[in-house]
């Protein structure tokens, strides 16, 4: 199918963050193609399926723990876009997950009654006690970051147009909305001083961000706790997986009359007079924008899309400085269930060694059997389980390695060991 002649704006991948932007801008009126290069959308959120002798499964690869996606008014920033273009997903709900620590294999609720209890049963009464201060003190930050309607953000001095009647309440937490500027360990360490506090806070910044505690935003874990520790706090998974809200979004995009084109791999982006005037396709074509181009590629990735003096040198140097998290290793099984499995949480999040550090190499993994609430997604029977170990993997120990080759298998086997002993 042929492209427009010339859109407002062109996006550059098809990931969640390029949908969001592009259905957004589609339904405030903009003519909107979304470029992605692959053949099917939604980046590193995907699902796949498989045909083995039972029959077919659908195995889940994108994001596993969902908050917020399921009800509303709520804090989560994607449910908020996917209203705003009349879209929604269906979820089921559950409360608990559970965990293989140095402490032992425990099993929490998600909500703060719950976490409580484990922390009582594990350090006492009196870390039980600073987790609930440091609660009190975050929970004007958790309301204040709850209070900022994502759609009325602005570059410009028309926030408070935006905003409108709220304009005045947030005035008033504007002292709690610039505590949250910054990482959340300063945060965290000003106010806690047990291990075991200090230690989970960076398990759930990692598990959200990819990153520790330092580097982890304050006002997006205020966001979490804000959602995690309410009365009846829940966590959801979305029926048929990322797969499922990335379709949502592709729907939204194009019922705002925004297009999605497949196999669509991008050169380079043209820029005219200091901005962005459209884009080069790797098949030699060029499509031209109005208003310009959204690259939802990677910062380094969009570099190199851009002509080499496009841009001013401390702008391409910061850029190119942007902190890499490791990569991701995936493990997907299907299994024969069974009773034992059937009792299980969803969830299991193992560490190693608290004292290696959160982001520690082979330090930490996920599995998650989403089939538990999902039956769907398995035949009769069976399960999928989804094992990964979250941005914790050398990318340099794959570089050089080509899938399908011997070489490619045995580094494979060898990572994989993680997950089975």
């Amino acid at each position: 199918m042929s492209l427009p002649s010339s859109p407002d704006l062109i996006v550059i991948g098809s990931g969640l963050g390029g949908l969001c932007a592009a259905a957004l801008a589609a339904r405030h009126g903009l003519e909107v193609v979304v470029l992605e290069a692959h053949t099917s959308a939604g980046g590193a959120a995907h699902g796949f399926e498989r045909h083995l002798g039972p029959g077919m499964f659908r195995f889940e690869s994108g994001p596993s723990l969902w908050s917020g996606l399921g009800r509303w008014p709520s804090s989560n920033p994607l449910t908020q876009v996917l209203r705003a273009v009349g879209e929604s997903v269906a979820v089921v709900t559950y409360r608990d997950w559970g965990l293989l620590l140095p402490e032992g294999r425990l099993t929490v609720g998600v909500g703060l009654e719950p976490f409580l209890a484990l922390v009582r049963e594990l350090r006492g009464s009196a870390a039980a006690e600073e987790w609930q201060r440091f609660m009190a003190w975050l929970e004007p930050g958790c309301r204040a970051a709850r209070a900022l309607p994502l759609l009325a953000l602005r570059a410009d001095a028309g926030l408070a147009t935006s905003l409108g009647g709220q304009a005045l309440q947030l005035l008033g937490q504007a002292p709690m909305l610039l505590r949250l500027g910054g990482g959340f360990g300063a945060v965290a360490r000003r106010h806690l001083r047990d291990p075991f506090l200090l230690h989970w806070v960076d398990l759930l910044c990692f598990l959200i961000s990819g990153l520790p505690m330092e580097h982890t935003s304050s006002a997006a874990m205020a966001t979490l706790f804000g959602e995690w520790f309410e009365p009846e706090a829940r966590l959801d998974y979305p029926i048929g997986g990322s797969a499922a809200v990335v379709a949502a979004l592709v729907r939204g995009l194009r019922r705002q009359g925004g297009e999605l084109r497949l196999g669509r791999p991008v050169a380079g982006i043209l820029v005219e007079d200091g901005r962005a005037a459209g884009v080069r396709l790797r098949d030699g074509t060029s499509l031209r924008c109005r208003r310009g181009v959204i690259s939802n590629a990677s910062p380094w990735d969009t570099l190199t899309l851009l002509p080499p003096d496009a841009m001013p040198p401390r702008w391409r140097q910061r850029l190119a400085a942007t902190p890499a998290c490791r990569s991701f290793l995936h493990w997907h099984l299907a299994l024969a269930s069974g009773p034992a499995l059937e009792a299980l949480p969803m969830h299991h999040v193992w560490v190693g060694d608290w004292q290696r550090g959160i982001d520690a190499e082979r330090n930490m993994a996920v599995l998650s059997m989403p089939s538990l609430l999902d039956p769907a997604l398995a035949p009769p029977g069976h399960q999928v389980l989804h094992g990964y170990t979250p941005a914790n993997e050398p990318w340099e120990l794959w570089a050089e390695l080509q899938p399908g080759t011997p070489a490619y298998a045995a580094r494979k086997a060898e990572r994989c060991s993680l997950f089975h002993g």
